[in-house]
């Protein structure tokens, strides 16, 4: 976005850096209250500012009916894929992915255990839940929008960067406040999304493995070392951010995705629900979700096998076979030692 912003005179690296720094400061600083306090203040300013965005891209276009029906003839509407197997299977996969994968996403448990009862939270989830699928038509038509203005000249864009359209839609054809209202909601989507994102791996760390290595910390060392966690994951980030940049937008939110769903998913849920479920059978299922899903990778498995089928949804269905297998395999033989045990008992007292 800065890059963008500045014409390519702060390069994507630097805008990275830049972006990352802005955020660490009021997460290292104010923790989860301040990131509650700013993702509201930021959801109210996307919210607005891309209805208003919205608005103003339509009567550019002509107005609403003029971008739906161009919407109708391209058959831009189409929700479902083609009639095919490997179309379907990657439809199914993505929308499990969202689905699924979020339930066991930690800034998710942080929203939750911070209500203030189970009803407030069960509610503000559905609430969200619905108005994010709601709002997700609104930037969809102002892209159409911007095809409309714009013509050849934005789906030639849209093929060498699609990632650009938006931006540069908004930057030729809109006045200042127009700008000012788009890239404001922009950096609220970004910062909400990286600042909660940038708590919640470094909270799991110190809660769940470091207070098991050093038991009787006081809350100042917890906190100094959340503090200290959070400085190190967000160097870490950085540093994958930079490797990996090109990468586009959708993908970056697809891959992190698959990882809980193949990997945390099946052992939450069969663990709830599931009375034989081990700890076990856990460490299978997420060994075999997770090596289903890297095998899948183009880098490991090949070109050719991740375009047949989607590996999430192989480590999906692969999770649940390492839980059977790794409960009910320890319980047989904890079963049988015991048989076995019993039985020498009884013949020892018969001799007795």
């Amino acid at each position: 976005m800065f890059s963008v912003l500045t014409n390519g005179a702060m390069s994507e690296t630097t805008g990275m850096i830049v972006g990352t720094l802005a955020v660490l400061v009021y997460v290292v600083v104010g923790g989860f209250l301040a990131i509650a306090w700013t993702d509201f203040i930021q959801m109210i300013v996307l919210v607005v500012g891309l209805a208003v965005i919205a608005v103003f891209a339509s009567d550019l276009a002509g107005g609403a009916g003029a971008v739906l029906s161009y919407a109708t003839s391209q058959d831009l509407g189409r929700f479902f894929p083609e009639p095919s197997f490997t179309d379907i299977a990657f439809f199914i996969a993505a929308g499990l992915t969202m689905m699924l994968g979020s339930i066991p996403q930690q800034d998710v448990f942080q929203r939750v255990m911070s209500a203030k009862d189970a009803g407030t939270a069960q509610r503000g989830a559905v609430i969200g839940g619905v108005s994010y699928i709601l709002f997700a038509f609104v930037p969809m038509f102002i892209v159409i929008s911007a095809v409309v203005v714009m013509g050849d000249s934005a789906m030639e864009l849209a093929k060498n960067d699609y990632q650009r359209l938006l931006p540069t839609f908004v930057l030729t054809k809109m006045p200042p406040v127009m700008q000012i209202l788009f890239f404001g909601a922009l950096l609220s989507a970004i910062k909400s999304t990286s600042s909660a994102t940038l708590l919640a791996p470094s909270t799991s760390f110190v809660e769940n493995i470091l207070k098991n290595l050093r038991p009787g910390m006081s809350d100042r060392q917890q906190l100094f070392a959340m503090r200290c966690t959070i400085v190190a994951f967000t160097g870490v980030v950085l540093a994958y951010a930079i490797a990996m940049k090109g990468t586009s937008i959708y993908d970056w939110s697809r891959r992190p995705t698959g990882s809980p769903l193949v990997g945390a998913f099946v052992p939450l849920v069969m663990g709830i629900y599931w009375k034989r479920a081990t700890t076990q059978g856990a460490i299978c299922s997420v060994a075999a979700g997770i090596a289903v899903w890297v095998l899948f990778f183009p880098q490991v498995g090949g070109e050719e096998l991740s375009k047949l089928f989607p590996g999430q949804l192989a480590g999906l269905i692969a999770a649940p076979a390492g839980m059977v297998i790794g409960s009910l395999s320890p319980q047989k033989l904890r079963n049988r030692h015991e048989k076995t045990h019993h039985l020498a008992g009884a013949a020892e007292a018969a001799r007795s």
